[in-house]
């Protein structure tokens, strides 16, 4: 599907940023099962705003991603607890710094250049500002372009930029801007693994007790 055609909602972006910020700073659990992109999509640091998607509005979001090319059900997963993966690669083919990137302005919204470079940070490493702002540039000179600048917002010295998959942005840079929410410490990265390896660990026994009652129908009937 072309690019023009893109115009995700809110929760299709939150959906979409959640795989990719899980593949990169929790590969040993990704792809993702239904319940842990759930809780990956509600968690309470790195997402802005916190929002509480139930797992029936987490499975259309999905839906419509698929049918735009930007997720599927995960390959290795068919015959176990059905995982989910994106698929920015095959349908934008970023660098790494548009990646990092384009996933912290889905998860938290518009952010100066300096908010990025300090969130990125567990997803890619910028070196240096202008390293953000290249980054940025390659978003823009994409076609059609996924990035933009936003105006300054009165009493703000810096411009902030949002993404595009989600259409314009006009009402967002007329927002007073939001409080910022502190980077995540190791504390709350250890938080966001165990939340991750518990909901993992919840479909496996879901799925081993159907597999189960499955088993003993024959002999529960005699």
């Amino acid at each position: 599907m072309p690019t023009d055609e893109i115009v995700l909602t809110a929760a299709e972006a939150r959906v979409l940023g959640s795989l990719m910020e899980k593949e990169a700073t929790t590969p040993e659990y990704y792809p993702l099962s239904l319940n842990a992109l759930a809780n990956a999509c509600n968690q309470r640091s790195n997402r802005e705003p916190v929002m509480a998607l139930g797992e029936e509005e987490v499975r259309q979001a999905l839906g419509r991603l698929e049918e735009l090319g930007l997720a599927e059900l995960a390959r290795a997963a068919e015959g176990r607890v059905a995982k989910y993966e994106h698929r920015l690669g095959e349908a934008f083919n970023f660098s790494r710094a548009e990646t990092a990137l384009l996933c912290v302005l889905l998860l938290r919204g518009p952010q100066t250049v300096g908010e990025l470079r300090g969130r990125t940070e567990r997803i890619y490493h910028f070196g240096e500002i202008a390293d953000v702002s290249a980054g940025l540039q390659k978003l823009f000179e994409r076609q059609p372009p996924l990035a933009v600048v936003l105006p300054r917002q009165p009493g703000t010295k810096e411009p902030r930029y949002a993404h595009l998959l989600s259409g314009p942005v006009e009402a967002i840079a007329a927002a007073p801007a939001m409080a910022p929410q502190p980077a995540a410490g190791p504390s709350d990265e250890r938080i966001e693994r165990l939340e991750t390896s518990v909901a993992e660990l919840q479909a496996e026994v879901a799925e081993l007790r159907q597999r189960f009652d499955k088993l003993t129908e024959p002999a529960q009937s005699d």
